[in-house]
């Protein structure tokens, strides 16, 4: 009997401890299953936020491009200035204007200095100042003294640039042509026709690449042309457009030598005609005068006296 209870007893353990492995391995296996769905649909959701990640971060990119400004490659401009300014002091105006070309990486061109009918002294010099420091270099020269007059200019040549630089690369193909056809050519005739088509078309493109060379270089360097003239110094006081005795003094002396001139002037003028008239006076008196015949003189006549006179 009692082996009968124990035996029983371990088949229902047996059982039980079956069914709690069954239990756990299949609770074990739902978490699993629930865990790599989990882990598969976070990867696809992780993907599918890159994803559009790179979708919105591409249009936020393509939409900050089209807000930018488009910037302007490749433009070629020539500009070209003209200053007049009065001045106190010419050389010192014209030191000041070579050392702000010359501190700009600019190169200074002709220059004239001269002085006016008055005595005034004035000058006028081209400088030439690379583009991106025109405004500087214009504004600086501006400074110098009283602003007379300014003319600026910009003209764009661009269409200009890329026509000769797509003709000089037209041209330079051309005369690899011919001068690969004169490798091959065998006869003499050949060559020599050959030759002067090289020759026409190395002509062209030397008369090309001049102009290149002169465009780059006027879109490369500004061009100011400065004048300077010497004003006298006045006083800066607010009556200065009222005359006083000095200004009255300085026109009346004015005026007396504008009347000594053209005095000078109508003497000069008359002068030749008076000396003609004497040169004729002295050769009548001296040559022609003595040589004309004189005259006979003619007798005098007595007159008769009258019976009341011896009385």
């Amino acid at each position: 009997m009692h082996a009968s209870s124990t035996s029983r007893h371990r088949t229902a353990v047996q059982a039980l401890s079956a069914v709690l492995l069954a239990a756990a391995l299949a609770l074990t296996g739902c978490s699993a299953g629930g865990g790599s769905g989990d882990s598969g649909s976070n990867d696809k959701a992780a993907a599918g936020s890159r994803a559009d990640e790179g979708v919105g971060g591409s249009g936020r990119a393509d939409q900050s491009d089209k807000k930018k400004p488009p910037t302007l490659t490749g433009t070629h401009i020539i500009r070209t200035a003209t200053l007049t300014v009065r001045v106190k002091d010419v050389p010192k105006a014209l030191d000041e204007a070579r050392a702000a070309a010359t501190d700009a990486g600019g190169v200074v061109g002709d220059e004239t200095t001269d002085r006016d009918g008055r005595g005034h002294e004035r000058s006028r010099i081209v400088l030439r100042v690379p583009q991106d420091r025109y405004e500087e270099v214009l504004t600086s020269l501006e400074g110098t003294g009283r602003l007379i007059e300014r003319k600026a200019k910009a003209q764009d040549v661009t269409d200009q640039v890329v026509d000769v630089e797509s003709r000089v690369k037209s041209q330079r193909a051309s005369v690899a042509r011919v001068r690969e056809l004169m490798d091959k050519a065998t006869k003499l005739s050949d060559v020599v026709s050959l030759e002067g088509e090289l020759s026409s078309r190395q002509s062209e493109l030397e008369a090309l690449l001049a102009q290149q060379s002169s465009l780059k270089d006027r879109t490369s360097l500004s061009t100011i042309t400065l004048s300077l003239s010497e004003s006298a110094v006045k006083k800066a006081d607010a009556d200065d457009d009222d005359p006083t005795f000095a200004d009255a003094l300085s026109g009346g002396w004015s005026a007396f030598v504008a009347m000594l001139r053209w005095v000078a002037v109508v003497i000069g003028a008359v002068l030749p005609f008076v000396a003609l008239a004497a040169l004729l006076s002295l050769l009548w008196r001296r040559v022609v005068r003595p040589r004309l015949p004189r005259r006979p003189e003619r007798p005098a006549v007595a007159t008769p006296a009258r019976e009341g006179d011896d009385d």
